[in-house]
């Protein structure tokens, strides 16, 4: 079941309607543009005031209720309080976002060795990408309630994904640099880990460039193992070297059995159910039983 989330939204007087939602975006759109609430289209929905996100819809009416009976004071200090540029909300990626995913990306291209593009993709090549990726694996994209983007995460075929290499995928992510320290990188790797390890995939591999401290502690804290170290293997900004790292997806005792079938893609909705969790806390080994 996807997060549920309690708002307000502040009209053009000052006042602030109170409501829930299942997607925080789409609502917040209709009710700036005239297709809302009575309240909000007698009034006008001027800015999103105040979110917060619960676990289903019967958390978010109780949550929904108790807000419409605080006092006027007690709302305003929520809203103080609440700042929407970083407010995470997740879902799948779609190929309508590649411009998104781009602007993420194309900071690295320019100013970073973690990749080792000279240039990012076109548009359209994006687009393309993200399709691909959508038809067996995750693609995981970020934003804040303002519609921003924020990060995301997907995974590759590993060596191709070809015969005995089926069970192996490659982990990918990349934050906007403004949107360090939100506990982002986190909540995007424990939806594609918990992602992969439900689809059947055995290893998850990460190729970091050599050195990048931050990342490989990042990597550390979830357990990933580094494999190797490859000096001088692509020049950009000077020689860069490459390291691998290994994390183990399977369940517990199962290391060494024969999978019983290739992996496959996620339920219809799943990834949804899997994101909400981690929004709101889980780890990826909770999520998906390992």
């Amino acid at each position: 079941m996807p997060v549920s989330y309690v708002y307000m939204v502040r009209c053009q007087g000052g006042a602030l309607y109170t409501g829930w939602t299942s997607d925080l975006p789409r609502r917040l759109a209709a009710h700036q543009s005239g297709k809302g609430a009575k309240y909000t289209r007698a009034f006008g929905a001027a800015s999103l005031a105040w979110a917060e996100a619960l676990p289903d819809k019967s958390a978010a009416l109780r949550r929904e209720a108790a807000v419409k009976k605080l006092p006027k004071a007690e709302k305003e200090a929520l809203a103080a309080g609440f700042d929407p540029a970083r407010f995470v909300l997740l879902r799948p990626a779609r190929p309508a976002d590649a411009a998104q995913v781009l602007q993420i990306f194309d900071w690295y291209v320019k100013n970073s060795t973690a990749t080792f593009l000279y240039e990012s993709p076109t548009e359209a090549q994006q687009r393309r990408a993200i399709a691909a990726i959508r038809r067996a694996l995750p693609f995981i994209l970020a934003q804040n309630a303002l519609g921003e983007p924020l990060g995301y995460a997907c995974a590759h075929p590993w060596r191709y994904g070809c015969d005995a290499y089926a069970w192996d995928t490659e982990t990918t992510i990349y934050l906007a640099p403004a949107a360090r320290r939100l506990g982002l990188g986190s909540m995007l790797y424990h939806g594609l880990l918990a992602a992969l390890a439900e689809q059947g995939y055995r290893n998850a591999y990460a190729v970091l460039a050599d050195p990048n401290p931050d990342s490989e502690a990042f990597h550390i804290a979830f357990g990933f193992v580094c494999e190797g170290r490859q000096a001088r293997s692509g020049y950009k900004n000077g020689w860069q070297g490459v390291s691998y790292w290994l994390l183990d997806l399977t369940a517990p005792g199962q290391r060494d059995a024969a999978p019983a079938a290739p992996p496959a893609p996620l339920p219809a909705g799943r990834l949804e159910e899997i994101l909400a969790a981690v929004r709101l806390g889980a780890n990826w080994r909770a999520v998906a039983g390992r």
